[in-house]
């Protein structure tokens, strides 16, 4: 379940059977890394918890999930993507 080295971008999906809509695996997996393996570091200041900034302790790399279909309800699936430290000091002002 760990970020591997040459991991830079996971896109979780929605799927639909006809009856119910649930999370890909990705999805499942961004879930569990935000929650267990990453540490949070930031929330946007502009759009509050759809932007947030996190290290992976294991390597120092700097992670950005976002909701990338917010149209949709509950801002759709999790995005998570590699973000440079220049990058997320102007973003998030850490």
């Amino acid at each position: 379940m760990r970020l591997r080295p040459e991991e830079t971008e996971l896109v979780g999906k929605w799927i639909f059977d006809g009856k119910t809509t649930r999370e890909d695996d990705t999805a499942q997996r961004i879930q569990h890394l935000t929650a267990n393996a990453l540490e949070q570091l930031a929330v946007s200041k502009a759009y509050g918890a759809w932007e947030t900034l996190f290290r992976d302790p294991t390597d120092g790399r700097l992670w950005e999930r976002t909701y990338p279909q917010g149209e949709l309800q509950g801002g759709g699936p999790p995005k998570l993507t590699i973000i440079s430290e220049t990058e997320a000091r102007k973003k998030y002002d850490f």
